[in-house]
């Protein structure tokens, strides 16, 4: 017997009291844990957008603001990649709309620039980017994505794609600064929730294998990552095809 053990037998614990004396020392250190995790996930996240950028394939940006946008269809015109991938667009959304918010690419958008309807989330957006990627055989990917959501979109795309080059180039607005995250309630509590599910996708991806066949995608998510809808039958320019053959059929 342990001094330790002596002692506890000496005080008269019972094995109920040891078992909760140790989940007790087991939740203080996984605490200790997250919170050390905390700190390293949001210490790491770039406060700044890069100044230089290298030239890779094509580029993708996972939507979630218009800034992100905005700032793709800058690299594509800057020919930091060949093409891009704008994932995750919301289905009323059409590409004359994307072409009145930047006037200025209207060209761009006409000849290469491919818009995915059917992501529904970070998963969804891999999985689609993996298609994509394959249908042009590119090996390089600059990623586009607020800093503080890009290390999930990492995690998620180089799951999906492990022989495929991705380079990070985070978007930094005014609604976040990472720098004194932890002197800022709403930095705080935009982190918080991100980090948990960074911490999940990377615990995903170590137990499962493809993310489009995985159950564990599905349950997370709520629903399936992708739209079942063909890609072909998505988009408001399907819709108004489909309004117009309706209308003609019943005519």
């Amino acid at each position: 017997m342990t001094p330790a053990q002596s002692r506890m037998h000496a005080a008269g614990w019972s094995w109920p009291r040891r078992l909760g004396w140790l989940l007790g020392c087991m939740l203080v250190a996984a605490s200790v844990a997250l919170g050390l995790g905390y700190a390293e996930f949001a210490s790491g996240i770039e406060p700044r957008e890069p100044v230089a950028v290298p030239r890779t394939d094509a580029i993708v940006v996972v939507t979630g603001g218009s800034q992100r946008i905005g700032d793709a269809i800058g690299l594509l015109g800057a020919e930091r990649g060949s093409r891009l991938l704008i994932s995750g667009v919301n289905e009323k959304t059409s590409r004359e709309e994307l072409a009145k918010l930047n006037p200025s690419a209207r060209e761009l958008l006409a000849c290469c620039v491919d818009l995915d309807y059917r992501a529904r989330n970070t998963i969804g957006n891999a999985i689609e980017t993996r298609r994509w990627v394959r249908q042009h055989e590119f090996h390089s990917l600059l990623v586009v994505t607020s800093n503080y959501h890009m290390p999930r979109v990492l995690a998620e795309f180089a799951h999906a794609m492990p022989g495929v080059r991705l380079v990070p180039h985070p978007v930094v607005t005014d609604q976040i600064d990472t720098t004194g995250w932890w002197r800022s309630w709403n930095a705080v509590r935009l982190l918080g929730p991100e980090y948990g599910k960074y911490l999940v996708a990377r615990l995903r991806s170590a137990f499962e294998g493809d993310p489009e066949t995985s159950r564990l995608s599905v349950i997370i998510g709520g629903r399936k990552p992708v739209s079942p809808k063909p890609a072909g039958l998505l988009g408001p320019d399907n819709e108004k095809r489909t309004r117009l053959h309706d209308h003609r059929h019943n005519a």
